[in-house]
């Protein structure tokens, strides 16, 4: 049976009150375990594709020992003979939150490619005709996405020690939810490229437009010091630039982390997790609106 025809048969069936129950009707636990099910196909997947698992221990190998070293003798200065750092950590130390965000970043919005995928095979018609409620598909592939990129981030605790930074239980705690909220807003974000995007070739290339100038304007690999008045700041680095940090949503995200794992904040500590909570609010949503008009 071709996807046109099950659509409408779906729909005929429905019509003569003869089709699966309504979605008002679905009971919890039968949502519950469509999520699950949706969940568990989004976390299979990404188990399945062994060339994603090997970007996201490879590129936190690269980015902490080849660039965190590399650039380590230079983010520190000489003061009457005294050695001192731009801020008061290694190089290595501070990019080490940042290389977290950043595989997050890649496994979440690159794991909404299955969104195009399951469009280009006819799954996603098949489970939106069905009697679960179009939130509860949208919710499964965003948590399942949410997963696999926590995980991803995860990896890169593992090179905690060789940072030389000494983690808690209670910082890991606080990273993980940080770490969650930013897997959650930001595979919501690739769902809403993907809805857009007809092509994976395209979505590559959307995405990574997207993800590099995020990162790159989000004082990842730079600190805008926070000794400094605002006045200050736009005198040492071009203002341009500065206005780009402050105004992207992702440097909260980072400083967040930063706050958890070394305890150093260049902003309102109070300001991460908000922003971040507003961007999954609001990233969801309109995932959610462009799935109902699906």
């Amino acid at each position: 049976m071709t996807d046109a025809s099950f659509g409408a048969n779906a729909s005929a069936r429905s019509a003569a009150g003869l089709g699966a129950p309504s979605p008002a009707g679905f009971g919890f636990m039968a949502q519950l375990g469509g999520l699950y099910a949706i969940w568990l196909r989004e976390v299979k997947r990404a188990i399945r594709d062994r060339g994603q698992f090997v970007g996201g221990v490879s590129r936190p190998l690269l980015w902490v020992l080849i660039l965190g070293i590399g650039l380590n003798p230079y983010f520190r200065g000489e003061v009457y003979g005294e050695v001192r750092f731009v801020v008061p950590y290694t190089y290595l130390q501070f990019i080490f939150p940042a290389v977290i965000a950043l595989n997050i970043m890649y496994t979440s919005v690159q794991s909404a490619v299955s969104t195009i995928w399951d469009r280009e095979f006819g799954f996603l018609r098949e489970i939106l005709v069905s009697p679960l409620p179009r939130v509860t598909i949208l919710l499964g592939k965003i948590l399942g996405g949410t997963t696999v990129a926590l995980f991803h981030g995860s990896l890169v605790l593992a090179l905690a020690r060789f940072a030389d930074i000494a983690l808690t239980p209670a910082d890991i705690a606080q990273g993980l939810a940080l770490m969650f909220l930013l897997a959650f807003a930001l595979t919501s974000l690739g769902i809403v490229i993907a809805n857009r995007i007809a092509s994976f070739e395209g979505f590559g290339v959307f995405s990574n437009a997207v993800i590099l100038p995020l990162y790159f304007t989000s004082s990842s690999i730079f600190p805008l010091d926070p000794s400094l008045t605002s006045a200050q700041t736009k005198v040492i680095y071009p203002e341009w630039l500065v206005f780009l940090v402050q105004w992207n949503p992702f440097t909260y995200a980072v400083d967040a982390l930063r706050g958890a794992f070394i305890h150093f904040h260049q902003f309102d500590p109070k300001l991460g997790p908000i922003v971040m909570a507003a961007m999954a609010a609001a990233f969801f949503l309109i995932a959610w609106r462009d799935f109902e008009r699906a």
